[in-house]
């Protein structure tokens, strides 16, 4: 009989406003701090808003002109070097109380801990171990923090997530009573983790609106229209989850891969992403080289966005023509309406958005207003050359990519990846010529990791669209 375990989900509050208000001496709860860029304009995303402004109804991940204008708060550039010092502090507060098997770090705000042996050791409830580890976080860091408890890690996650927010303490626990109690009924069932608003659609079509409805509906139901994500749906609804974190930290994929993306600053034009594009598989293969790994196959996605190129003889749309900068070219420009409001595409976006699911972090969801594009293939071979797959990659862009539509967003993976030592060579591979080129990429890797990405860059940075050195200067797609 498998023996019964604790565990905690710890979140730190609103993490990067929280690390901004302590730096400024603010109080991360009374405060009202938007974390978000402002170059990037009022069409930003704030990255975390403060406790105080979610208090005022402020919604958790909204766009800047969302904010009530009648609401006054101080807004902080993002410092994602910053957040993830912080967060390493906070792995080190733990680590003095729990061993580092028994910690799975989910997110840099978020961690889940099985507390089974330290409840023994300690002497202590569920409840006085997440008090004592929360209590020393907010001694030791200023952050505030909040925790769910529950017999697996679903069930502590779904503690923390809401009834977490009702409790006097932070501290939300949920047993499978309780569970079917407070859980099966709660709406909007997006607020459950792992269920998105796609999902939710889904549901909706057999008048099926929370957990409680997703345990009474015909499982064949559910694994026709979700094929075999209906598994976890259904253990989900009757808050079974049998993973534990040994069992997720003990697991190693059968394959592994490599994908890099990026959401465009502005619309491009086509040959402005076929610049971009070319220094994302340019980044990826140093990576690739720098891990010693060659790949078999590759993938493009391509996002349309709302607008039609501009015409070849256009006015130029960056900040600066004359300068032709990453910096520049790839800035946000927002543009007034004699009203005052910002020009057609919120008005046009809602226009073509789905259905709207409530939730702290759900929204508005558009059904593929925009489009897009890309497709997979397999390469000649495994190799890690520049030259080879570019010439794919370049191959898949021309065939897939409408040259009459204007891109937003762009994604590229590498698939099938093995060792070096398995790369193909035939008898039209010039060794010696490949040879020189992967010397060449792994001294570019050496002078970019003494001396910083920029450090050496290919001229395809300086050219219009290009965002590499923009890039090159951020963490997690965000100012360091």
């Amino acid at each position: 009989m498998k023996r019964a375990r604790t565990y905690l989900c710890i979140d730190l509050k609103s993490f990067y406003a929280s690390v901004e208000c302590v730096d400024k001496g603010l109080d991360p709860l009374t405060a009202r701090l938007v974390v978000a860029d402002p170059a990037r304009g009022p069409k930003t995303i704030c990255l975390a808003v403060s406790p105080a402004l979610k208090h005022l109804g402020v919604r958790n991940r909204c766009r800047v002109f969302e904010i009530p204008l009648g609401i006054s708060y101080e807004k902080a550039v993002p410092r994602m070097r910053l957040y993830m010092e912080v967060s390493a502090r906070i792995y080190g507060i733990y680590l003095e109380h729990i061993s580092p098997q028994d910690i799975h770090i989910y997110s840099v705000d978020e961690c889940f801990i099985d507390a089974t042996s330290y409840l023994r050791l300690y002497q202590m409830t569920a409840r006085q171990f997440a008090s004592k580890l929360m209590g020393e976080i907010r001694s030791r860091t200023g952050i505030p923090a909040a925790a769910g408890i529950g017999s697996n890690l679903f069930l502590a996650k779904v503690a923390l997530d809401i009834t977490a927010k009702h409790a006097g303490d932070g501290i939300g626990v949920l047993t499978e009573e309780t569970f079917r109690q407070q859980i099966w009924p709660h709406r909007p069932i997006t607020d459950i983790w792992g269920i998105g608003a796609g999902t939710a659609r889904r549901l909706a079509a057999y008048h099926v609106h929370d957990l409680m409805g997703v345990a009474a509906l015909d499982e064949s139901i559910l694994y026709r229209e979700l094929g075999v994500r209906a598994e976890y749906l259904i253990d989900h609804a009757h808050g079974r989850e049998p993973v534990t974190i040994a069992e997720i930290q003990a697991y190693r994929p059968a394959a592994s891969s490599l994908v890099s993306g990026q959401v465009l600053h502005r619309d491009y034009t086509r040959e402005e992403a076929r610049t971009a594009l070319r220094e994302m598989v340019d980044t990826s293969v140093l990576e690739l080289v720098g891990r010693h790994v060659v790949a078999g196959g590759i993938s493009l996605f391509v996002g349309y966005g709302k607008n039609v190129p501009p015409a070849r003889n256009a006015p130029a749309t960056c900040v600066d023509p004359s300068a032709h900068s990453a910096l520049d070219d790839t800035a946000l420009l927002e543009r007034q309406n004699p009203d005052g409001s910002i020009g057609g595409g919120v008005r046009a976006m809602s226009r073509l958005a789905g259905d709207t699911f409530p939730g702290e972090f759900a929204g508005r969801i558009a059904r593929g207003a925009w489009g897009h594009a890309g497709g997979q293939r397999k390469l000649s071979g495994h190799t890690n050359s520049f030259r080879k797959i570019w010439e794919t990659f370049e191959w898949l862009f021309d065939e897939t990519v409408d040259p009459a539509r204007a891109i937003k967003r762009m994604s590229i993976g590498f698939g099938d990846l093995l060792p070096e030592e398995f790369a193909d060579v035939d008898l039209f591979t010039d060794q010696a010529a490949e040879g020189a080129e992967r010397q060449l990429a792994l001294t570019v890797n050496a002078v970019k990791g003494r001396w910083g990405k920029n450090a050496l860059l290919r001229g395809t940075s300086f050219k219009r669209g290009a965002t590499g050195r923009e890039r090159n200067e951020q963490v997690g797609g965000h100012r360091a």
